[in-house]
């Protein structure tokens, strides 16, 4: 990168860079949004504010903490929009380094306070974490185009074979996710652990198992941000497109001799069974969380061949090892079971679902009559098999979970750090951690005096500053309060490795 690349541009650098080179799609938000900064607010949403001590109320951040907050929001909005445009780095550090773009402000200020090489260090690790983000993502510009991604991403979901179980139960997960993001309106949402378990009618163990074996390696899912109290994790949908790792790939942990397929989990390659499926993910997502479809119930084989009967009824056997992906032998026992419990029929070789066998869950067949049949006959079914009130239970325990874990973040927020005992003038004064609402409001009087903890009177010499830190104050000391802080932590630092 040579001095050339961070002189200044002319105001009319947008024209130019739209032509020769190569930015010729940058919208006209970004101009702005470079140009002017953020005038209407958007990236500050968070930035000035965090959540208290309590867990529940919001409190404000220092200014300086807030508006680094909001301009590194800034620099990588810009960054997103000249990765996506086709530019470069040495673009995107021309634009911000620029002294007439309000856009550029926090990496000016870092090239100020810091130094030149630290503000274009700061560029590159922008320009590094924007182009991975604009390589996995795509652009949402209307609600006609969530609607596109996600109906796209779901025939995609519906026409990729998960063969095994470990396959099967993944693809649960996944159409949880997907009932997440049609809810919020794009890729872009938010679930916790918990919450999918319980939406795909799973376990924690086996949630977090076929996330890290399946569905993150495979490029179906991405975890942007882990969730902390009550906001769940942020999650991104992917279209399982990274070579290697889709939905035909569910074999070994890690392709390695030391994790060989488990033949009891069907992940061993089943030939028989096609390189594209084709069942219906809406019946298997209203259906997957009911107690009958737990793992010593009808389980997920079963889903997917109901899923694969609604989608095309009058499927043969062979039909649906294909549609399904389930192997010829599962799907010979799954169909008498399912048979058993008079959900299913068959005329001839041809097999269909009995005519008002999902009117429970408000799926209505083609050709069923006018009556309803409500889902107690599911029920019945986990029943027989012994798995009635699993999801329930698996409620209650998420509950009382949620609960003890609220419970422990409280016990943090409240948590006091160690007294520090300082000796002044023969007199022992307890001196809290460093930190704003660590000093109680009975140690020191509105006007910013300190009460002697021995005599309950002011102490002359102790100040609370602005930010609640206690400052001792010598008649030596003609130092800034910056000063004084930094010499305060030094000495805590001190007194706690001598302790």
């Amino acid at each position: 990168m040579t001095d050339s690349t961070h002189q200044p541009l002319p105001q009319r650098h947008l024209t130019r860079l739209r032509g020769p080179q190569g930015l010729s799609q940058l919208p006209s938000a970004a101009a702005d949004l470079i140009l002017l900064g953020d005038l209407t607010g958007r990236y500050a949403t968070g930035s000035y504010s965090r959540l208290g001590s309590d867990r529940r109320s919001v409190v404000l951040r220092a200014d300086r903490q807030g508006a680094a907050e909001h301009g590194h929001r800034i620099t990588a909005a810009i960054a997103c929009h000249v990765a996506r445009a086709g530019g470069t780095v040495d673009q995107l550090t021309q634009l911000l380094l620029h002294p007439d773009h309000e856009g550029g402000r926090h990496t000016r200020h870092i090239a100020v306070r810091s130094g030149q090489a630290r503000a274009l260090d700061y560029i590159r690790r922008v320009w590094s974490s924007a182009s991975k983000t604009i390589s996995t993502t795509i652009a949402l510009s209307s609600r006609h185009d969530v609607y596109e991604v996600l109906a796209a991403l779901r025939d995609r979901i519906e026409t990729t074979p998960w063969r095994g179980e470990r396959g099967r139960t993944a693809l649960r997960v996944l159409r949880a996710h997907l009932n997440f993001a049609e809810i919020a309106g794009g890729p872009l949402h938010h679930a916790s652990e918990r919450q999918t378990a319980e939406e795909a009618g799973i376990s924690r163990t086996t949630l977090r198992a076929v996330y890290e074996t399946v569905l993150k390696p495979g490029g179906w899912l991405r975890r942007l941000r882990v969730g902390h109290g009550q906001e769940g994790s942020t999650w991104y949908l992917g279209d399982g497109s990274i070579p290697g790792h889709g939905g035909t790939a569910l074999l070994s942990r890690f392709r390695s001799t030391q994790f060989p397929p488990d033949p009891a989990l069907e992940e061993w390659t089943t030939p028989e069974t096609a390189t594209t499926a084709d069942i219906d993910s809406t019946v298997l997502g209203q259906l997957m969380g009911h107690d009958a479809f737990a793992h010593h119930a009808l389980g997920s084989a079963a889903l997917m061949i109901i899923s694969a009967l609604h989608q095309h009824p009058h499927q043969s056997v062979s039909d649906l090892v294909g549609t399904s992906s389930v192997s010829r032998a599962t799907t010979y026992r799954t169909l008498r079971r399912l048979a058993d419990h008079g959900l299913v029929q068959h005329t001839g070789e041809t097999w269909t679902l009995t005519p008002r066998a999902l009117e429970g869950f408000g799926i209505r067949l083609p050709d069923a009559g006018n009556g309803h049949t409500p889902a107690r006959g599911w029920d019945k079914v986990a029943e027989q098999h012994g798995t009635w009130g699993v999801a329930a239970r698996r409620k209650a325990l998420h509950t009382a979970e949620r609960a003890a874990y609220q419970e422990a973040l409280d016990r943090l927020a409240e948590h006091r750090g160690r007294a520090v005992v300082l000796v002044h003038d023969g007199r022992q004064v307890l001196v809290p951690a460093p930190r704003p609402d660590e000093v109680p409001a009975t140690w020191h009087t509105p006007d910013g005096l300190v009460l002697d903890p021995l005599t309950g009177r002011p102490a002359a010499d102790w100040r609370v500053a602005t930010d609640g830190r206690l400052i001792l104050i010598t008649p030596s000391d003609q130092r800034s309060y910056d000063e004084l802080a930094a010499a305060h932590a030094e000495a805590l630092s001190e007194w706690e490795s001598v302790a």
